[in-house]
């Protein structure tokens, strides 16, 4: 993949600022492959046939945002090159196609849909971290979401594994160590992502993490269970498996210990073409630990593969143990290791019901899904510590950082084409 790709030819397009994104490379199939034919190839071909009528009609220009050629395809949307007209920064493009209700589906599907790509653009705008995928910029036009994503040149994680084959125990370590402060972050915000596996780990210039693809993601809401099971089969934990209902935060900690044991052998714990004999090893954990591997990595592969969630490690014991602790982590870019803030250095209330900025309320509501307005704004006046208090702060912190980003005051960024409120 090019770091510096030629943009197309422009043309006028047009479209609204979105006020609410997130890079997805290529996705590559993970082991064992699914063997299609018939039928699914058939339907394989007629989706190609579709994608490619969509690029046709894919406009130049979305915004200061001048749109090249597309560099990669996932589940969700298609991913193009973009460069800004006046930074001339580049960025990637991940057009997400409106959920369109069907005549044989409900609306609501529709709607349902849609919401969840909303709280992803939410939950992403709230995540600052040198190890999370970066959100730039959102756009919409009638038909189509475009997620100004931060551009990595380096790949996927997956891609990386599968042409180096295991790791040394010092790299491998160094990605881990980033794996995990960038899961950290997110929980400290009782944020889980629910898909963790190399293909959602993206790898920049500098063969530094970069996390991403929150398309699952939940915010985990006064210690509630989360009840939807979601994630690759390979990465799922036993209680997702089974069924049950499960901590987002634990389970993410169960899929981080598949991939330090991919990282360290170039394979996968749990394996198996028929996909009822894998979920059946998952649920029991029984995997066989390779006896070259140090010791302490294979204490703690152990201890983040416990099937009982209630005993599986827990990420503060993981980032002091011993394993862990055995290189300093390195430094991104010069700058010392990532400290995340505190709640207290962010919380602060708001003054008055008439300083709620209505467009980031209704991010909010996005996030507390089935909560009125009422609630929110209830919960925004408190004199209580409240997370919506929290994440209120750092949506509008996300607002100021993206101005400033592309020297646009408030007004030029409110003409059209400008940012939807919805």
């Amino acid at each position: 993949m090019s770091s510096r790709p030629r943009a197309s030819d422009e043309s006028n397009s047009s479209s609204n600022h979105h006020h609410h994104q997130q890079q997805q490379q290529p996705q590559t199939p993970q082991p064992p492959r699914e063997r299609t034919g018939g039928r699914h190839a058939q339907e394989k071909r007629r989706e190609s046939g579709k994608d490619r009528e969509r690029e046709k009609e894919d406009p130049k220009h979305v915004g200061p945002w001048r749109i090249g050629k597309t560099i990669g395809k996932g589940s969700s949307g298609r991913v193009k090159i973009a460069r800004h007209t006046v930074t001339h920064q580049y960025a990637a493009v991940k057009i997400v196609p409106k959920p369109r209700p069907q005549a044989a589906s409900p609306t609501s599907k529709a709607d349902k849909m849609l919401l969840g790509i909303e709280r992803e653009i939410v939950i992403m705008k709230l995540i600052e971290h040198p190890n999370v995928l970066r959100l730039m910029d959102v756009w919409e036009t009638g038909n189509d979401l475009y997620l100004i994503m931060e551009y990595v040149e380096g790949g996927e994680l997956f891609d990386y594994l599968v042409s180096r084959g295991r790791l040394h125990a010092d790299e491998a370590l160094h990605y881990f160590q980033q794996i995990i402060s960038g899961v950290d972050y997110c929980h400290r915000f009782n944020i889980c992502h629910r898909d963790l596996k190399p293909e959602n780990l993206l790898l920049d210039g500098e063969k530094n993490i970069k996390i991403a693809d929150f398309g699952m993601a939940a915010l985990e809401r006064g210690g509630k269970l989360l009840e939807t099971s979601c994630g690759s089969p390979h990465y799922a934990s036993p209680e997702i498996v089974a069924g049950l209902n499960y901590h987002g935060s634990s389970s993410d900690i169960w899929s981080c210990g598949i991939i330090l044991f991919a990282l360290l052998t170039g394979r996968l714990p749990f394996d198996d073409e028929n996909i009822r004999h894998l979920l059946a090893k998952v649920k029991v954990g029984k995997f066989t630990m390779p006896p070259e591997l140090p010791s302490d990595a294979k204490d703690l592969i152990r201890r983040m593969l416990e099937v009982n969630p209630e005993k599986r490690i827990t990420m503060e014991q993981i980032q002091v143990h011993p394993w862990m602790t055995r290189n300093p982590p390195r430094s991104i870019y010069g700058a010392p290791p990532y400290v995340p803030p505190s709640l207290d250095q962010i919380d602060h209330p708001v003054a008055s019901r008439r300083d709620i900025d209505p467009d980031i309320l209704s991010n909010l509501r996005t996030l507390w899904n089935g909560a009125s307005e009422h609630e929110i704004t209830e919960a925004l006046l408190s004199d209580e510590k409240t997370w919506e208090k929290v994440f209120y702060c750092l949506l509008c912190k996300y607002r100021t950082r993206n101005l400033e980003n592309f020297n646009m005051e408030e007004e030029e960024v409110r003409k059209p084409p400008r940012k939807s409120t919805g």
